[in-house]
């Protein structure tokens, strides 16, 4: 099936590790196993629920015209997380938001993030501020939605 989605994540992927502003903050695609315990995250192809489905993507499609192929719509979360050692609501909020305005500063600076006949954008958010025995984390899901064509 041919499909925008690997190489979506690909260059979203590529583009954020290259982003200077988020030295510190662990760029991935998808969730990862690893022994870092670093704070701060931006995780690629990750509905945000460490309980939940691991969702990915989702796409819907359809034929843009049959000489040109088929059109389709993407939607792939990221999700930039910000712990903390203490209960600092308000500074791990803070602290998820500014990792998530350089996915929107990318994707303001090109739509296309380095692929031709693609354009995406943050369409919906969503904050969650959980407190744990480890302190709080805020985790910010973002939904990367746009049109491709294949």
């Amino acid at each position: 099936m041919a499909s925008r989605v690997p190489e979506l994540i690909d260059a979203l992927v590529a583009a954020l590790r290259a982003d200077p502003a988020l030295k510190g903050v662990e760029v991935t695609d998808g969730p990862e196993v690893t022994e870092t315990g670093a704070p701060d995250w931006l995780v690629v192809g990750f509905d945000g629920d460490p309980d939940g489905g691991f969702q990915a993507a989702q796409t819907l499609g359809g034929w843009a015209s049959l000489a040109t192929g088929r059109e389709e719509q993407i939607e792939v979360p990221v999700a930039a997380v910000a712990s903390r050692g203490d209960t600092d609501v308000r500074a791990a909020r803070m602290r998820v938001y500014e990792i998530g305005a350089r996915l929107e500063a990318l994707l303001a600076a090109d739509p296309g993030v380095g692929l031709r006949s693609l354009e995406v954008a943050i369409e919906a958010s969503q904050l969650f501020q959980p407190q744990t025995d480890q302190g709080v984390q805020a985790r910010l899901l973002l939904t990367v939605a746009g049109r491709a064509f294949t």
